[in-house]
């Protein structure tokens, strides 16, 4: 019990040797309202500087994002601007692969009933070669007969 009492005693005791260091309770206070006043405007101008730091890091960020955003966008026209130029390298070779289909299917069509001639006279050829035969082969029959 009496350790509690002197744990209460001693702040007590601090506080009157400081107002005896001081000269007088008024002044001491009064004193410790301009300390406190100064730390006060010292605290608040503290904060506002790392506030002015923190925006301008921020202004600073958003410069840097803005300009990364303009090269991303340059660099999206420029690979448009790319690919456009591939499509027209491969544009021609569709054209030059389209014609020479075109002249193929021409050449067909045009083979087509020359083929059919032909294979039309290789018959009748062999019709007639075929008659040929039967016939000398009927005179053969008849000259044995």
């Amino acid at each position: 019990m009496m350790q509690i009492e002197q744990q209460q005693q001693q702040p007590q005791q601090q506080q009157n040797q400081l107002m005896v260091q001081n000269s007088g309770s008024l002044s001491f206070s009064s004193h410790l309202s301009k300390e406190d006043e100064e730390i006060s405007k010292l605290a608040l101008s503290t904060f506002r500087a790392k506030e002015e730091e923190i925006e301008r890091k921020k202004m600073e960020v958003r410069e840097k994002v803005q300009l990364q955003l303009g090269r991303v966008e340059e660099e999206t026209k420029r690979l448009a601007v790319i690919r456009e130029e591939l499509e027209a390298l491969a544009d021609p070779m569709r054209k030059e692969v389209a014609q020479v289909r075109k002249k193929i299917d021409a050449v067909n069509k045009e083979l087509k009933p020359l083929g059919n001639t032909c294979q039309k006279k290789l018959v009748s050829e062999r019709e007639k070669l075929r008659m040929k035969k039967l016939e000398e082969l009927s005179k053969n029959i008849d000259s044995i007969h």
